[in-house]
């Protein structure tokens, strides 16, 4: 009978392991099972998106308020632009002069959109731009950079 017992929490120890590995992954892939509410949708361009991806959260003082919902290129421009997915409660305080940045987030260097709200009395709207951007800094470039300045000088 104690051997049975052992075996039981042997198993229910594993299940938890096993909804705990799941909860993990969705967390880790951006992928949620809560169902969204009302959302309102940006756009912002930027020259470099250095890795971002579509379902990258976007970020206010380290909030999750959103999320990117489609990345194209604008042919006329030449840049990339980012749509954004963002929670109605976010909208009302999302001024016209608000700037978006793309960040890095971690040591595995995953991209996120950071919003920095501006002082203007007016608010965005549904499918406003964003026209105040920041690119993602490659490092690469600055490596390049660095040692181009080095062979020069």
């Amino acid at each position: 009978m104690q051997m049975r017992n052992v075996e039981l929490m042997v198993g229910g120890f594993m299940v938890m392991g096993i909804i705990a590995l799941v909860l993990m992954a969705f967390r880790v892939s951006g992928l949620s099972m809560e169902a969204g509410g009302e959302t309102y949708t940006l756009k912002a361009r930027f020259e470099n998106l250095g890795g971002l991806t579509e379902r990258a959260k976007v970020s206010m003082s380290g909030v999750t308020v959103g999320k990117v919902s489609r990345i194209y290129l604008d042919k006329e421009w030449y840049m990339a632009v980012v749509e954004m997915e963002i929670d109605s409660n976010a909208m009302a305080t999302l001024s016209t002069d608000t700037s978006a940045a793309i960040l890095t987030a971690g040591l595995l260097g995953e991209k996120y959109i950071g919003l920095t709200v501006g002082a203007e009395a007016d608010y965005l709207a549904d499918g406003d731009w964003i026209h105040e951007t920041q690119s993602a800094i490659v490092l690469e470039e600055l490596i390049g950079r660095f040692f181009l300045d080095k062979a020069e000088g």
